[in-house]
């Protein structure tokens, strides 16, 4: 899918598994001079439930050390891309808010966002109407707008470079107000 995509056009590869999935993209990547997003993910549908309401949410997925877990699995995957070729200037790196992590687990990710500087790469913040703003809220999808925009303007207030976000009007003006108020 990523050759396709690259071969259209794209100029940046999101994967959500960090390229642990597909063992011929970090080669593609690396040929393509393409940024790459390396997103944290420990899903399994098996720690998943449902609700016709809220949507699907991560329900006992163990971390020994939440915020430890998640840097050393992205240091692992930042040095597994550069090993590939991939060169340090094109790694963007995505904690994986919602990915294989219960309601708690975001918040306390988002809370300790700031963290992942450690690695010396931009973060991108993919937090837009996810279920643990639904649970948090008691709110549907499409009434998580709000919820966005907080998690929006905390998650540069501690250090997110980039958003990925649905409603782009409303979060543009957010995260054009958080800059103004963190980055002066």
């Amino acid at each position: 899918m990523a050759r396709a995509a690259l071969a259209a056009g794209a100029n940046l590869v999101n994967d959500v598994w960090a390229m642990r999935m597909d063992p011929a993209l970090p080669a593609l990547i690396a040929e393509s001079g393409a940024p790459v997003v390396l997103m944290h993910n420990r899903s399994r549908p098996r720690d998943a439930q449902q609700s016709a309401r809220l949507g699907g949410r991560y329900v006992g997925v163990a971390y020994q050390d939440l915020l430890g877990d998640v840097l050393r699995e992205l240091r692992q995957a930042v040095e597994a891309a550069c090993a590939a070729g991939i060169t340090r200037d094109r790694i963007i790196i995505d904690p994986g808010i919602g990915f294989g992590k219960t309601v708690e687990q975001n918040l306390r990710l988002l809370h300790h966002l700031d963290e992942l500087r450690v690695l010396g790469l931009p973060i991108l913040l993919g937090a837009s109407r996810k279920a643990f703003i639904g649970y948090t809220l008691d709110a549907p999808p499409d009434e998580r707008v709000e919820g966005t925009a907080a998690t929006v303007a905390l998650g540069i207030a501690r250090g997110a470079d980039i958003v990925r976000v649905h409603d782009v009007r409303e979060m543009a003006r957010v995260v054009k107000m958080a800059d103004a108020v963190v980055r002066g």
